[in-house]
Order: C-alpha cells, then sequence, then structure tokens
C-alpha cells in the first residue's frame, strides 16, 4: 500500500479540505492511503472520518514565521520516525515551501506542490508568501493544480497535472422536497428571494461587497434574503457592516455546516463576488443543484460547464450586480441529472481515478 502525505492548514469544511475528502472516499484504499499533516492544534471536522477511513492526522506546529526554527525541528524527528512516506502532497500554495524543504532535505522523493489559488491573501505573511513563491521550484519536484489558470500563478513556466476540484453530483441534485423543508427551517415564505453563499469569511471572497449588493438588492426587493454559509477571519468585521447597515433581520449568518448540500436547495441565486479563486469546489457544487450563478471574473471560467453562470467584473459597479441579480429571481431551476453533465470532469465518479493513478505512476518510477 502507499501511504501519501497530504498536508493541510486543518481539516475543517471548506473548498479544498471537501475535494481531499471526495477523492479519499473514492480511491482504492486497498492500494493507496491518505494521511494528513495538519498545522493546527486541534481536531477538525473531517477527523473522525478520516480515522474510520484508516488515515491518520499529524498536528505540526503553526506555520508563524517565529515557529520556524521548532517547525523545522519538528519536521525532521517526523520524517525520521516515518520512512513510510514516499509521497509528500501540500497543498497550502506558497506555504508548501516550508514542508516540501522539510521532506527534500529528509529525502522524501516525491514532492508535490498543489495550487488551488490564482492570488496570494494579503495578511501579515504576505512578504514571505511571495518570497516562498518564488523558491518552491527549488524544494518541489512535481506540480498539480485545480485549473490552468491556478496552476499558471503559482508554477509559472512549469508543467502541472490539472486535479479537478471534483464532488459527488448525486448529492447536490436539485429537489423540491428539500428545498421546501430548508426553507420552513430557515423560516423562509414563498416571497423570499434567497440569495445564498458558500465560502470562508476572509478577504479573499469579498463579503464586504456583496453586503453592499444585497444592502441595494434588498431595497428594491424587501422579501430578499441573504444566508452566508463558513466561518472566518472576518466574521466580526462582516457582522459589524451588517449591523451598521440595519439588514440584521435579513442577513443569516449559519457559520461551518455538514448539511450544506441541502441548504442550497433553499437558494434562489448563487454569489460569489471573489477578489481572487483557483477553482471554487462551492461554484462546482451550486452548478449541480442547478442554482443560477453570479460569479466575479476573478473566478477562472473553467469553472464553468452549465449554462446557469454569469460572470461579472468587480469594476462594472453596484448597479450591473444588482440587476443580474434581481434578473435571476425567477429563474427555473431543475434536476441536472444528464449525460453531459455526469460526463463532466467535476464528477468524482470519474474523477478519482486521476488522483489515484497520478500517485501509483509516480510511484512506479521509484522502482
Amino acid at each position: 500500500m502507499i501511504r501519501v502525505l497530504e498536508v493541510v492548514n486543518d481539516m475543517h469544511r471548506a473548498g479544498l479540505e471537501t475535494m481531499l475528502m471526495n477523492y479519499y472516499r473514492h480511491i482504492n484504499r486497498t492500494k493507496i492511503q491518505f494521511d494528513f499533516l495538519t498545522h493546527r492544534p486541534y481536531d477538525s471536522d473531517y477527523d473522525q472520518e478520516i480515522k474510520l477511513l484508516g488515515g491518520k492526522i499529524y498536528h505540526a506546529p503553526r506555520l508563524y514565521p517565529q515557529n520556524y526554527p521548532a517547525y523545522f525541528k519538528y519536521m525532521k524527528e517526523f520524517f525520521e520516525d516515518h520512512p513510510e512516506y514516499k509521497i509528500v502532497h501540500s497543498h497550502i500554495d506558497a506555504m508548501s515551501y516550508l514542508p516540501l524543504k522539510a521532506a527534500k532535505k529528509a529525502g522524501v522523493p516525491i514532492r508535490i506542490a498543489h495550487s488551488h489559488n490564482t492570488s496570494i491573501d494579503k495578511d501579515f505573511k504576505y512578504p514571505l508568501k511571495v518570497y516562498f513563491k518564488h523558491r518552491i521550484s527549488k524544494v518541489a519536484n512535481y506540480y498539480a493544480a485545480c485549473g490552468q489558470a491556478a496552476g499558471k500563478f503559482l508554477f509559472p513556466g512549469k508543467d502541472f497535472k490539472f486535479i479537478p476540484n471534483a464532488i459527488e453530483p448525486d448529492k447536490f441534485l436539485f429537489n423540491e422536497q428539500i428545498r421546501k423543508e430548508y426553507r420552513a427551517k430557515l423560516d423562509f415564505t414563498d416571497k423570499n428571494f434567497v440569495i445564498g453563499h458558500v465560502g470562508r469569511l476572509s478577504y479573499q471572497k469579498n463579503h464586504k461587497f456583496l453586503i453592499k449588493i444585497f444592502n441595494e438588492v434588498h431595497k428594491k426587493e424587501p422579501n430578499a434574503r441573504l444566508i452566508l454559509v463558513g466561518i472566518g477571519e472576518k466574521e466580526k468585521v462582516i457582522r459589524k457592516q451588517v449591523r451598521e447597515l440595519h439588514l440584521n433581520k435579513y442577513v443569516q449568518f449559519l457559520g461551518n455546516r455538514s448539511d450544506v448540500a441541502n441548504l442550497y436547495q433553499a437558494f434562489d441565486v448563487f454569489v460569489m463576488p471573489s477578489l481572487f479563486e483557483g477553482i471554487p469546489v462551492v461554484g462546482i457544487e451550486a452548478q449541480f443543484s442547478g442554482l443560477p450563478c453570479v460569479f466575479s471574473n476573478n473566478v477562472p471560467s473553467e469553472v464553468q460547464f452549465t449554462s446557469t453562470c454569469n460572470f461579472l467584473s468587480l469594476k462594472d459597479g453596484l448597479d450591473a450586480w444588482i440587476n443580474k441579480i434581481i434578473s435571476l429571481k425567477n429563474a427555473s431551476r431543475k434536476v441536472m441529472k444528464n449525460s453531459e453533465l455526469y460526463n463532466s470532469v467535476y464528477n468524482i465518479q470519474y474523477a478519482y481515478s486521476i488522483l489515484q493513478n497520478y500517485y501509483m505512476n509516480l510511484y512506479r518510477k521509484l522502482k
């Protein structure tokens, strides 16, 4: 059996983590087993399932600059204790430089850097991330990405393997009965126009602009409601903006949820005005649910595989976004179960073999 070390921040319910779990559930685990190296000291949403599937979870020090000496000490000892890992696959974008540097020093032969984004989050580590981005080819010897734009961003001039952000489509197909049940749970009537967003409450997702959009939509459509699914470091700022605009009664913060597939059924339109994205898993999920989607054009067009997608520039201004969203108010929902959809590269029932074969082919090169 090949044991692959998947390097992540944590395994909470978020885009790349959900994508990894979709692959993990479908690969042949008698041939390939995933283990997870996280950089958080706490348990995460998917930990119990990972253990049930036979995976192991390790907790490395957080990747704060002041922790780097302790981090490399931990990683040195980790690889000494775990020589079974011949493949290390890191999913933390530019920060992958650090675990892959440790893996290279330990002599791990297959070191994969995976790009999940098209830009770098501007937090306090931004200068370091820019530096690591330019150094990642010094420590990785294989490259993967969720799409062409993401791969070209992190690995300019390099060949990379496309690993689609695939999902389990049957969970998301439109269901009228679930729609009725969940709208009732959320205290919506047939008259309510429900705008939904699923994503981390972070700078990247541009909630500030989303709230501005909703404020104007609500002025024109008093029955409009906004659902925000997710948690993140910007939650206090976003909640404050909602309060200041007196939208408390009309915006619901649902936090992290295990029933996102059902929540899509309750939405009328999915809006994602991101500042940058790789290929958002939620954008794939929303399309499989038959939802009309409004994305910023910072979301790569590779995400689109149905006719329900609409792309707008953030420079188009509020009116363009408001008019487009309202125009979709009465869009019909239908079950998206057809051959074109099911043959999509984003269907995990087909896509899992891409990653499985990738690992197996790389491992064969060691013999």
